[in-house]
């Protein structure tokens, strides 16, 4: 049972304290990354200030934009299937949630402490392929088909090497449970320093680069924006959506921007932990009860240094056509993350 101050929470309690943390987790960090990067970090990289009248520096523009969207009326175009057309953004938007749910921010602090974490996120991290295409064909409009299909084949040609990628992690770990990993990298010793531990973005720095990689397709960011293409599909499968179902759509993309980045934190950079040589610890049991708080911290500021590599790239490189995309993945990112993975599994015998 979950308790404050000596007190236990019923269990009806306890499921509302996880809904609003969910929400927290995955809306906080939303709104920070659309701030901080849509809004601040693009326009200072293009010589300008940004949003400026709202609140002090810009700091409630997100709001007025939230409320904006909020106002305008929700158009359903005569052709379209409306149930399906209706339920799209939800079952994007709800994946996100999902995935938040095994993402470890502290030694307890986690929604679910699945042994099979990273089998479940990889799963559930399909689901918003689902949403997509229930929007492009949805629609009737050829632009959103078009945009639906083109995401479906890049998010199923991207997920095997972001699969892929994650496999280095479970071998030199040997578990797929994310605070177990979490635990390897801040218990183990690298090169002999046991006060530097062991992140995998070193030893597993092929792995790490795929699955960024990998990560920025998924998203559909620059330069893998094809599904969304301005120039040729308007806005993909999102052409025909308005109002609070378009801000669904947008609030999925920040959202599930700052998952992935706290799920390769986790997986990479060692989590919500430090190496527990700084403190005494051997192992998770000895972890003090504060890291519970400091953890979500530590592992934000690391989401924050990974989500603006993601943008950073975003607002930089030209967009990749439809067959140079195919090609990258196929050719290139599954024959780099297969040999990563052979060489990984070859070390972790022999050392």
């Amino acid at each position: 049972m979950i308790s404050v101050l000596a007190v236990e929470i019923p269990y009806w309690g306890q499921s509302l304290l996880r809904v609003l943390g969910g929400l927290v987790a995955v809306l906080l960090p939303a709104g920070a990354i659309v701030y901080l990067f849509l809004f601040k970090m693009m326009s200072f990289m293009q010589s300008r200030l940004g949003p400026m009248e709202a609140g002090p520096y810009g700091s409630m523009q997100l709001l007025a934009e939230v409320g904006k969207w909020l106002q305008k009326e929700d158009i359903s175009p005569d052709n379209v299937d409306k149930t399906v057309f209706k339920l799209a953004p939800v079952v994007v938007l709800l994946s996100t949630f999902l995935l938040i749910v095994v993402v470890p921010f502290g030694p307890e602090a986690v929604f679910a402490d699945l042994d099979a974490g990273v089998f479940y996120f990889l799963a559930v991290g399909s689901v918003s392929v689902l949403g997509i295409l229930m929007a492009g064909w949805a629609s009737a409009n050829k632009y959103s088909l078009l945009g639906g299909l083109r995401a479906a084949g890049q998010l199923i040609a991207y997920e095997l090497p972001m699969v892929l990628a994650t496999l280095g992690v479970v071998i030199q770990a040997e578990s797929m449970n994310l605070n177990r990993i979490v635990e390897v990298q801040n218990t183990e010793a690298i090169f002999g320093f046991e006060w530097l531990g062991n992140p995998f973005v070193i030893t597993q720095f092929l792995g790490f680069l795929i699955f960024m990689i990998a990560v920025q397709a998924e998203l559909t960011q620059p330069p893998f924006d094809m599904p969304i293409a301005e120039s040729e599909l308007v806005s993909g499968y999102m052409t025909e959506y308005s109002g609070f179902r378009f801000l669904m759509f947008f609030i999925a993309e920040f959202a599930t921007a700052g998952v992935f980045a706290f799920i390769a934190a986790t997986l990479f950079l060692g989590g919500w932990g430090v190496p527990f040589e700084w403190f005494g610890w051997d192992n998770l049991d000895d972890v003090s009860w504060w890291m519970n708080i400091v953890g979500p911290l530590i592992l934000f500021t690391k989401m924050l240094a990974l989500v603006f590599v993601i943008m950073w790239v975003r607002f930089t490189y030209p967009r990749f056509r439809e067959d140079q995309l195919q090609t990258f993945a196929w050719k290139f990112l599954i024959p780099l993350s297969l040999a990563n993975i052979a060489v990984t599994a070859i070390l972790k015998v022999a050392v």
